[in-house]
């Protein structure tokens, strides 16, 4: 770029961490020209998604409104996906095959399901990421099982992206289409892997007094539904994959230091290791220095870091993100019910939903629209 015009700040996504640096900006002044790119002016809050299945929300309540948080910020807003990205000569391609030219690059593009083996389920096959595409198709799924008897929903994923959507799915089913069958197929690491053996005991109680059955098996998809290691088929009208993430295809292509999933490195600065220029947070990175799940809880907490090291002048030093040793997750289960996980702690009931109520709507709260700086 041109070094007598002002430096180029690109926000690529608009996920939860890039929140914090729109609000940053809101707030403090740069002279930096900042540009946010994202497919879409909603941003969807995930925490609040299983809520708005069961319809507890609106899809207003529990969407963040892109463009006044640009505008306050002073940010440009394009509306496209990032298709590519060629660290070492500072730009980035965006769908339409055009190119930007960035100073420093801060992504948050997040990540997609991978369904490599439920892939041949075809249409049958609606995954939770992208959260748009879902958002989009789930009334068409709660209309067609009105009309079907018996219809059958199937959610693969055992973690609690897929817990959660059976919950919610099996409330919001119960009361317009009462006859709809949900199944959940967790894979041989069983039910809510990495959360206390006493979270899981009330998942499964939770599981069966809902109806919901479940099944611990590798799935495999097919023409019909899906196909169990143990030999079973079940066919299925529907087939919901919260199957874990995988990397934008399109980063594979770029100069980047990835990890050996396609995940971009970065250290505790959120910074790439091989481009000072580039930081990254969300299910789009991988710590080099300390293992993190993709949960959201993460990429939240990250934010205030991301958005300080972005803003940072001259030779202002670096903040890290320290990771807490335990996250709370609050998991919703279907009416204004959850369960609370806390490292070994565990509890239950509408308290917790309560809880887990008002921290989402204070979240959203926080990236209400600011006054004009």
């Amino acid at each position: 770029m041109n070094n007598s015009n002002p430096q180029r700040l690109i926000l690529a996504g608009g996920g939860h961490a890039q929140l914090s640096v729109l609000r940053a900006l809101a707030r403090q002044h740069t002279d930096r020209e900042v540009v946010l790119i994202t497919p879409g002016r909603y941003q969807m809050y995930s925490g609040m998604l299983p809520g708005w299945m069961a319809g507890h929300y609106t899809l207003d309540e529990c969407r963040i409104d892109l463009l006044p948080l640009a505008e306050q910020a002073g940010a440009r807003i394009i509306q496209s996906r990032v298709a590519g990205i060629a660290a070492t000569e500072n730009n980035l391609q965006l769908a339409d095959g055009s190119r930007l030219d960035f100073d420093l690059l801060s992504l948050d593009v997040g990540s997609e399901t991978d369904t490599a083996r439920l892939q041949a389920a075809g249409e049958l096959l609606l995954p939770v990421k992208p959260l748009e595409n879902f958002v989009a198709q789930w009334p068409r799924i709660v209309q067609d099982a009105t009309r079907k008897p018996g219809y059958r929903l199937i959610v693969v994923g055992g973690g609690a992206a897929g817990v959660e959507l059976a919950f919610a799915a099996r409330h919001a089913l119960a009361i317009r289409a009462p006859r709809t069958e949900v199944i959940l197929i967790a894979s041989d690491q069983g039910l809510l892997p990495g959360h206390a053996a006493g979270v899981k005991r009330r998942a499964r109680a939770l599981l069966h007094q809902r109806g919901i059955v479940l099944y611990q098996a590798q799935s495999l998809g097919d023409g019909d539904g899906v196909k169990l290691s143990t030999g079973a088929h079940l066919t299925a009208d529907c087939i919901l994959a919260a199957t874990g993430a995988r990397p934008a295809p399109w980063l594979a292509q770029t100069d980047l230091a990835r990890d050996e999933r396609g995940y971009v490195l970065v250290d505790a600065q959120h910074r790439s290791v091989s481009h000072p220029q580039v930081f990254a947070a969300g299910d789009v990175c991988m710590r080099t220095d300390v293992q993190l799940p993709r949960s959201g809880v993460h990429a939240v907490f990250a934010g205030p870091v991301l958005a300080h090291n972005l803003l940072a002048a001259g030779d202002a030093p670096l903040l890290r993100y320290r990771p807490r040793h335990k996250s709370l997750y609050l998991l919703a289960t279907g009416p204004r019910h959850a369960v609370a996980s806390w490292g070994a702690v565990s509890a239950q009931g509408g308290w917790v939903w309560r809880w887990k109520n008002w921290i989402d709507r204070r979240f959203m709260r926080k990236y209400g629209t600011y006054p004009a700086r």
